[in-house]
């Protein structure tokens, strides 16, 4: 997926020299730290949200007397501030993740994790850029481990939704099969029942039928009747128990 990016426009208290504005088009692009001949320009984007693909970018200049100026006036406060929000948004994902009950809303938790994810991420390497142009800046690294720290913490989560929701698959599957095998078992227990009055149902249809018995048949009677069911029981006791040594268990212990 491109993400797209709104137009480029910088501060208009932002007088940055001719060879750092040259290295830009017209929108501002990632993530990055651009150095020119005696200044730099440090591109970080605001918190993402979920599901829209645009960046709004925030510039912080550095001129070449080292001073830092920031979109509402001189320092780097403001780069703090955003730091602030993005671990504003990583906690409320953390808290949010304890409570979700569905597998639709660990996926709402996803699609803004992995945003985050890759935006910690490149911010840190947008202010390691910075750091190696001016190593002696300490307030820069100041800002840099902290952002390191929320890189973890956005990687930490979307690793943490990702297993929740494998482990919810793997545990609706398993729920799924063992209520197949419950429907299998009681399809079995049918099964053995209508093997077991099948010959009292044959012999009942053939008696029933209106045709005239030999009379000496009639004396009969019970004894058909005992030997279907005694042939049913027969056909019920050889069954379970082939099916019951087919699903014995095998003890793979070793002693």
């Amino acid at each position: 997926m491109v993400t797209s990016m709104k137009s480029f426009k910088l501060p208009a208290h932002f007088d940055i020299e001719p060879e750092l504005r040259e290295q830009f088009s017209n929108r501002p692009g990632h993530q990055r730290c651009v150095e020119g001949r005696d200044e730099l320009l440090l591109v970080i984007h605001e918190v993402p949200q979920a599901g829209i693909p645009e960046r709004e970018a925030v510039f912080f200049w550095k001129r070449h007397d080292g001073r830092w100026i920031q979109p509402g006036g001189p320092g780097l406060n403001e780069l703090g501030d955003l730091l602030d929000r993005y671990a504003l948004a990583i906690d409320g994902l953390e808290g949010g993740l304890d409570k979700v009950d569905t597998a639709a809303e660990i996926f709402g938790i996803l699609r803004h994790a992995g945003p985050l994810a890759r935006s910690t991420r490149n911010l840190v390497l947008a202010m390691e850029q910075a750091l190696a142009a001016d190593h002696e800046d300490r307030e820069v690294r100041a800002y840099r481990d902290r952002a390191r720290e929320l890189e973890r913490a956005a990687d930490l989560l979307n690793a943490d939704a990702r297993v929740t929701l494998e482990f919810w698959q793997a545990e609706r599957a398993e729920e799924q099969s063992r209520a197949s095998e419950r429907l299998s078992k009681i399809a079995f227990r049918m099964n053995l029942l209508a093997g077991f009055f099948l010959p009292l149902m044959a012999f009942s249809g053939l008696f029933g039928m209106n045709v005239r018995i030999p009379p000496f048949m009639e004396p009969w009677f019970w004894g058909i009747l005992g030997g279907g069911i005694a042939t049913g029981a027969v056909l019920l006791l050889l069954v379970g128990r082939q099916t019951g040594n087919r699903a014995a268990p095998v003890d793979t212990r070793v002693e």
